[in-house]
């Protein structure tokens, strides 16, 4: 199986081509790393991007919504989804060098509604697994009603770019050497210790992993 996606029109940035990668694990690791993903797409005319959840299966992304909502009318439509974690923040001697460390991954394709009900249980738990690998054990399954009111939308990996930018400072030679500090700020998402909520009864414990968990 091949380790890297094709390049193509819509996968090839206009600006710093260097920065591009299409090496499949290196993909892999951003969608699966982030907690959070925006889907763009036109609904009349106008552009739209929501914010979400999202989940990966092998080659595919899954994000989900309400039956009643916009998600649920993007059956074979054109959509975007971007990924991006933020590394650190970049404070360089001149404004305009000021920058951000970061790994974005832009993946387009068609939008497909999950019907199958096996994929849509596969994926509805690789949703609930991507907020605590394990959770689907640990919490109750959709009833029907609540699994007819969910929208599953899936798109395939295909048109996807990874592009990404180091903590460096880049800048110019004329300001080396000046008065002004220059530096990164490194930048994490963490996971602090869980609090239990406040109608959960006496006797149900924080599940060992959760509990021993800090850092995400």
């Amino acid at each position: 199986m091949t380790q890297v996606y094709a390049a193509g029109d819509l996968s090839t940035p206009t600006r710093y081509r260097d920065r591009a990668t299409y090496d499949k694990t290196a993909v892999h690791d951003v969608l699966d790393q982030a907690l959070h993903c925006d889907v763009a797409f036109v609904r009349d005319g106008r552009p739209v991007s929501l914010p979400t959840m999202h989940a990966r299966n092998g080659e595919t992304i899954y994000v989900h919504g309400s039956t009643g909502g916009r998600f649920a009318l993007l059956n074979g439509e054109p959509i975007c989804i971007t990924v991006t974690l933020l590394d650190a923040l970049v404070l360089a001697r001149s404004w305009v060098n000021h920058s951000v460390g970061y790994r974005s991954v832009v993946a387009h394709g068609d939008a497909r509604i999950v019907r199958d009900p096996e994929e849509r249980l596969a994926a509805m738990r690789a949703l609930i697994d991507k907020m605590y690998p394990g959770r689907s054990a640990e919490s109750r399954p959709p009833t029907p009603k609540e699994d007819a009111a969910t929208a599953i939308i899936a798109l395939e990996l295909a048109a996807v770019s990874l592009k990404s930018r180091g903590d460096h400072v880049a800048d110019d030679e004329s300001d080396l050497g000046g008065p002004y500090w220059a530096g990164t700020i490194p930048l994490t998402t963490q996971r602090e210790q869980p609090r239990t909520a406040p109608d959960v009864p006496h006797g149900i414990a924080i599940p060992v992993g959760l509990a021993c968990s800090g850092v995400g």
